[in-house]
């Protein structure tokens, strides 16, 4: 998997150690930065390599944090082609997770669904409100978790995409 990876300076050790955890797992990997901290850096300068590359190349996902991952998803949904989904943290359904009339009790369904519904090609990070360990399984369930192509997500994704070339 060919992934874009950025940050703010709130998600900097993490994002390095992400890298080479990403890297070690066979992923190629684009450093997007920072590369070293900054107190006052801005996050778009960052997050917006990451959406641009992602925004261009079919083949590349993205994974985006900042505190609170929030302006980072902001930012990279500006991007056409984007989509951009943000995780806090685990939290198990407290129902029906799918039209099917699907039941979980999985604390991380939120990342499937938004691969499955989506077609999510970005991930944000709420890196202040993730324990490190959670934050990489989300990740790596993120980027593994496929899109089924079911033609109901495919019309929706469609028409988000109308609504990015009308602007």
């Amino acid at each position: 998997m060919k992934l874009a990876v950025a940050t703010d300076h709130a998600g900097l050790e993490f994002k390095n150690s992400l890298v080479k955890i990403l890297q070690e797992d066979g992923h190629d990997v684009l450093d997007c930065g920072p590369e070293s901290f900054d107190a006052d850096d801005d996050y778009p300068d960052f997050i917006g390599k990451a959406a641009e590359v992602v925004s261009k190349n079919e083949d590349y996902m993205g994974i985006v944090m900042g505190g609170s991952g929030q302006g980072e998803q902001i930012t990279a949904n500006k991007y056409k082609n984007v989509r951009c989904a943000l995780f806090y943290g685990p939290v198990a359904p407290i129902g029906v997770v799918d039209v099917s009339g699907k039941t979980s009790s999985d604390p991380f369904e939120i990342i499937k669904l938004t691969r499955q519904h989506n077609n999510s090609n970005m991930l944000s990070l709420g890196i202040r409100f993730l324990d490190p360990d959670d934050a990489i399984k989300a990740v790596r369930l993120f980027i593994s978790s496929p899109f089924p192509q079911e033609e109901r997500h495919v019309r929706r994704i469609e028409k988000i995409k109308e609504i990015e070339n009308a602007r």
